[in-house]
């Protein structure tokens, strides 16, 4: 059938459209100045021009190992041609098992089991109900509350954002989950500021779960949730003992604790899992993003031993978790986790991630005296430059500098003023060098 001229296909140009509409994205100022790739490989994108991109943020937190990693590419084809899919539902394949192996081989101590999904807002609502499953299994039913935190990100499903604490990503969609509260961001710029790393101070914050755990009634609550390292939120390093605070006070009240390792998992602090850089051990990892170097949507929950076999004290011909997805485990996304993996251990990228992260830092914080920079934070390969706000524009500053990034050849990622850095764990030193100087020239030439 020959296409009319109003369905051909037109090349990329600005007038794209709206049939496709776009997550997080003002469709109207797309449309007029399209930001289009076409390809990708190692640090770099391909505009629909022809321009060469740096990637600063590995795709959205993901492309830990680098575009178009040639084994990942070829697990992924190889795949495609032996076993395109078959149902989680009853059945499996050896992937699934070998993959779940490999990820509990990696996880912290006591974590032996994996459900998958297909990403990490699935991987959220999946841990926020087998937590919930897991007290009833356990005749607890009465523990239904969950307890999140200010700034937490744990994607876009009912559940996460329920947990979750941006308040612009709730407005619309009200009302959420019930008896869902919020601990505070363990954060003060006027005293942790431009701290390089961890905060020294702010340990203190994590006492408020005590205090809420007073009101709430510690015997309701399910679980509590929260990003290692605040990501989507503006990059908030926990400070020095503040995580083994909310271990202890979850453990003596018989509550999970739930890690969203969505972004932090997979050598962003240079080591498997965040949990395992900063040596706290919770009851539940999500992770997503990294585990297929973001080549195929994947994402899974990964549970420590005593939370599983909970499920398992029932009859043996009985179903033990009514829940699960379609493409749960699908063995395209199963082969392209198995090379990535192989890839991050064979190119040794945790321990690179590590080795690097110092100059990393330093080149972010050499930022500090630039005009309208208010604040930088990091930890590992992750790191934000975060700008004074315009009077009556907020997010204008931070809009304009991506943008001149963009055009001066990096991406990165502009969340309201905050400049949102997560580069490959391949970066070289001179493409940090271009990051920074980038970000530099673009708030030197800002009005």
């Amino acid at each position: 059938m020959t296409a009319s001229p109003q369905t051909a296909a037109r090349p990329f140009a600005n007038d794209v459209g709206d049939t496709c509409w776009l997550p997080f994205t003002a469709m109207r100022q797309f449309q007029a100045n399209p930001m289009m790739f076409v390809g990708a490989e190692g640090m770099h994108y391909t505009t629909a021009d022809g321009r060469r991109v740096l990637d600063a943020m590995a795709g959205l937190w993901c492309v830990n190992a680098g575009h178009a990693q040639p084994r990942i590419v070829e697990a992924i084809r190889e795949a495609a041609g032996r076993l395109d899919f078959v149902s989680s539902f009853k059945m499996s394949h050896p992937g699934a098992f070998e993959l779940a192996r490999r990820l509990t081989d990696m996880a912290p101590e006591g974590f032996e089991h994996v459900f998958f999904t297909n990403s990490g807002s699935e991987a959220v609502d999946s841990a926020l109900k087998i937590a919930r499953g897991y007290h009833r299994a356990r005749g607890d039913a009465g523990r239904t509350k969950f307890i999140g935190r200010a700034k937490g990100y744990h994607g876009m499903g009912f559940g996460g954002l329920s947990v979750g604490g941006i308040g612009r990503h709730k407005r619309d969609f009200g009302p959420l989950l019930p008896d869902v509260a919020h601990l505070s961001l363990p954060y003060d710029r006027s005293t942790m500021g431009f701290s390089r790393g961890r905060p020294e101070t702010g340990a203190h914050y994590a006492d408020e779960l005590e205090s809420l755990l007073q009101i709430q009634d510690p015997a309701t609550v399910a679980a509590v949730i929260v990003e290692p390292v605040i990501g989507s939120g503006g990059v908030y390093p926990p400070p020095l003992q503040y995580l083994e605070r909310l271990r202890s006070i979850c453990s003596r009240h018989g509550i999970l604790l739930i890690f969203d390792e969505v972004i932090t998992g997979f050598g962003r602090l240079g080591q498997p899992f965040a949990a395992q850089a900063l040596g706290v051990r919770p009851d539940i990892i999500t992770c997503a993003k990294g585990m297929t170097n973001g080549a195929v949507p994947m994402g899974g929950v990964i549970l420590r031993d005593f939370v599983f076999d909970a499920f398992m004290a029932g009859p043996p011909e009985a179903i033990e978790l009514f829940h699960g997805y379609t493409y749960s485990g699908h063995p395209l996304a199963c082969a392209a986790g198995l090379a990535a993996l192989d890839v991050y251990q064979d190119l040794g990228l945790f321990e690179r991630s590590a080795a690097i992260a110092p100059i990393w830092e330093a080149a972010l914080h050499s930022l500090r005296n630039e005009t309208h920079v208010a604040d930088i934070r990091n930890i590992g390969l992750l790191g934000v430059v975060e700008l004074a706000p315009r009077t009556g524009e907020p997010g204008a500053r931070g809009n304009l500098c991506a943008q001149m990034c963009y055009e001066n050849g990096v991406l990165v990622r502009a969340s309201g003023d905050m400049i949102v850095l997560s580069p490959p764990l391949i970066i070289e030193e001179e493409q940090i060098e271009q990051t920074i100087d980038s970000i530099r020239l673009a708030v030197r030439q800002m009005n």
